[in-house]
């Protein structure tokens, strides 16, 4: 009995600890997962009743042209902002902007966010935007993109890319991503959520690294289908995703003159040898001063000569005449006789005469032997009958 007793303690205890076990991975998929449709509570006065210990304040410049648009939606940014109980104060003189808590500020983050609507209306983002800073689930990014690019045409060029034709490339991006992007000078204002943030950040860098943005649009829009469904929304999108390859790869230069590394070596190079090291290895050292002297000259008398010669070839270059090229063809044996042969030229004409056509021949050729009996056999009829 008592085994039985200790045997069904055992298991509930093992039965216990695998409930704990499950029990625990379900709190860490739950709290890993966020559920659709949710949102964190907003900030009352009741989680902070006190008030802030200390007053706080931003300001910013902002450009010559916005001067006559802030003083029309300045009114509207006092408003919106004594809601949260902050002051602003608009000074066209030096040309900025200032926020500040007050007594009654209760919310620490508003001031944050007040900083972040100066900024934004500074950058030629419109009142009607930059006011939806002041919600919790919104935040803004300003991306400074004006020294990524050296040249300038260049930069002009990528940030029309990022625009595109008529501003359609933009209004895709913002789209997909659920934010508002403006363009303007050097910077991009965006404001929207934080994930659609980063996907906007990640568009505009690679823009000014001269990656197209039709790429990132195209997986963006197969994300935002993938996410819609609820099985591969877990699993990895790897093999969705599209692979863009670069087309025009430059083939990078090699120099002519490769210089090659020398191995290291821990040990220093050897010293060079000093003069009276190389006299003493020769055995100059020991020989007179006269000696030393004589020999230098003859050295030198040795190094002119062979510099006067080689001047003398040189100059003797221009004297020798070039090989000239034959003009004509070697033509066939002229005849040995320097007299022309006047015979040979007369039959040659004698020939050519016979040669042309209806011309009588010079030398009639004498009638043949049947001719001649025949005419004897009349001549001889003839004289029979007289």
């Amino acid at each position: 009995m008592a085994s039985s007793t200790a045997s069904d303690g055992v298991s509930e205890e093992q039965t216990g600890k695998k409930s704990k076990k499950t029990k625990s991975q379900v709190d860490e998929s739950e709290l890993l997962t966020v559920p659709d449709g949710w949102k964190e509570p907003l900030f009352t006065k009741e989680d902070n009743p006190r008030g802030l210990l200390e007053e706080s304040s931003f300001a910013t410049l902002f450009p010559k042209y916005r001067e006559a648009y802030l003083k029309e939606c300045w009114p509207l940014v006092e408003k919106a902002l004594g809601e949260v109980h902050i002051k602003p104060s608009l000074d066209l003189i030096e040309g900025s902007m200032t926020v500040c808590t007050t007594k009654k500020t209760f919310d620490p983050y508003a001031i944050v966010r007040a900083r972040d609507l100066i900024k934004l209306l500074a950058r030629s983002v419109p009142f009607e935007q930059a006011v939806r800073i002041l919600q919790d689930d919104i935040a803004c990014d300003i991306i400074k993109i004006g020294t990524m690019v050296r040249s300038r045409e260049r930069f002009v060029k990528r940030r029309q890319r990022l625009i595109g034709p008529k501003g359609s490339t933009l209004k895709a991006l913002e789209l997909l991503t659920n934010c508002y992007v403006m363009v303007q000078g050097n910077t991009v204002s965006a404001l929207g959520p934080y994930s659609g943030l980063k996907e906007v950040r990640k568009v505009v860098l690679d823009t000014m690294k001269n990656i197209h943005p039709i790429y990132n649009i195209k997986t963006l829009m197969i994300k935002r289908e993938l996410s819609k469904d609820p099985e591969l929304r877990v699993q990895n999108w790897e093999r969705f995703l599209p692979k863009f390859r670069h087309k025009n790869l430059a083939k990078r230069k090699e120099p002519k003159k490769k210089s090659v590394k020398k191995e290291y070596t821990p040990f220093p190079p050897p010293q060079p040898e000093s003069k009276v090291d190389q006299e003493l290895a020769t055995g100059e050292f020991f020989l007179r001063e006269s000696v030393k002297k004589r020999k230098k000259m003859e050295e030198i008398k040795v190094k002119q000569a062979t510099a006067l010669t080689k001047k003398q070839e040189e100059r003797n270059k221009a004297f020798i005449p070039p090989k000239e090229k034959p003009l004509m063809k070697k033509t066939a044996k002229a005849p040995t006789e320097g007299k022309l042969d006047i015979e040979a030229i007369k039959d040659k004409v004698k020939k050519a005469k016979t040669k042309k056509l209806g011309a009588p021949p010079l030398n009639p050729a004498p009638p043949t032997s049947s001719t001649t009996e025949k005419k004897k056999k009349k001549s001889n009829k003839a004289k029979s009958k007289g």
